[in-house]
């Protein structure tokens, strides 16, 4: 097995002979060290190399022949190699399902202890050791943190199904047509060198969960936050405006944040264990890196989608013929919710020339 990636949990590496991190251990994973890696492979009937291949794809490092793993390990590799088997997966489908499954747990476990477990195990009383707080609170919390993760992930997959059974076909199951916006903070390389550690710590978590918040709230997907920038995906162009325009105003009404740029396209996007790839993701990265402080940019696109869909007019002038017209004839005028205003075309590095549109709220 390789070395473990940078993101991943390395629980099986070097084990430790310390007693209380192998109770805890033995409490968190229900069950005592018993076999090595080629046991628990032949044990689960499973080669050495497809149980590495299932082991590297977690995100475990290679630990020898130590004797560090459990009936969970066995049974882990037993119910993959069993998935493969019946055909309802393929092996390389497999190896996905578990470094998917280990790329995202790894970065909770790591969340959870370093912001959550770290804080609660520090000692109330004068006298006491750490080591007397951890192990009754692991205990207390790992049953209720175990069910609420099963509920989320639960939730997030009905909500993850219904967009693929209402697809319109096969091929849009993978290769879909999204509004993809990046919101990015501007000057955050300069605030590193002003601000303590801590202070920068604050900051970027009040920006993800503010972001993360806004986009759940209003029907989006947040793909993932990369410190100073975020990256989601809508399903039509007018949830991807209202959560672009959000965030500017939470972020405007904020004193302590920088000011913030958003770019948005519109177009087909291929989709990989939860993120999103292609060249509709890469124009709105662009968009992002072009666009004024506090406003939003979209490409060509996106503006014809927000057009065709009524919620922006074609144009200022349209719209106010149309409410004249309206007015005319007793009638109420359209009603639209954007406004788009052309930019300057541009060349813009790897997708030649585009002519980005700036989009704001219609009053």
């Amino acid at each position: 097995m390789h070395p473990t990636p940078h993101h991943a949990v390395d629980h099986t590496a070097e084990p430790t002979d310390d007693p209380l991190a192998i109770r805890l251990e033995a409490l968190i994973l229900g069950a005592d060290r018993r076999y090595t890696p080629f046991q628990a492979a032949r044990t689960a009937g499973v080669s050495m190399e497809l149980a590495s291949r299932f082991w590297r794809a977690m995100g475990f490092a290679d630990i020898g022949q130590a004797k560090a793993l459990t009936e969970a390990d066995v049974l882990a590799l037993r119910r993959l190699a069993g998935l493969v088997e019946a055909g309802l997966l393929s092996e390389p489908m497999a190896i996905q399902v578990a470094r998917s499954t280990g790329q995202t747990t790894a970065r909770l476990a790591e969340w959870q202890i370093d912001s959550f477990l770290e804080g609660l195990t520090e000692p109330p009383e004068p006298g006491m050791t750490r080591t007397e707080v951890t192990y009754p609170l692991i205990e207390l919390l790992l049953p209720e943190l175990e069910e609420f993760l099963r509920y989320v992930w639960r939730r997030q997959l009905a909500a993850a199904t219904g967009r693929v059974v209402q697809a319109a076909d096969d091929e849009e199951m993978v290769d879909r047509r999204l509004a993809v916006g990046f919101a990015d903070l501007v000057g955050f390389t300069r605030l590193t060198r002003r601000l303590e550690e801590e202070e920068l710590g604050e900051l970027v978590e009040a920006f993800e969960t503010t972001s993360a918040d806004l986009v759940a709230a209003h029907g989006g997907r947040l793909i993932k936050t990369l410190g100073d920038e975020v990256l989601y995906a809508a399903d039509d162009a007018a949830t991807a405006s209202e959560i672009a325009l959000r965030l500017i105003d939470a972020m405007t009404q904020d004193e302590t944040m920088p000011a913030l740029r958003v770019g948005i396209a519109f177009g087909t996007v291929t989709t990989r264990m939860g993120d999103v790839f292609g060249t509709t993701v890469n124009l709105a990265s662009r968009l992002t890196s072009i666009a004024p402080k506090d406003a939003v940019l979209v490409d060509g696109a996106f503006a014809e989608e927000l057009i065709r869909t009524g919620d922006a007019p074609t144009s200022e002038a349209e719209a106010a013929e149309e409410a004249a017209a309206a007015e005319k004839e007793g009638e109420p005028a359209p009603s639209y919710r954007f406004a788009l205003q052309p930019m300057w075309q541009r060349p813009v590095r790897g997708l030649g020339v585009v002519e980005p549109w700036l989009l704001s709220r219609r009053h």
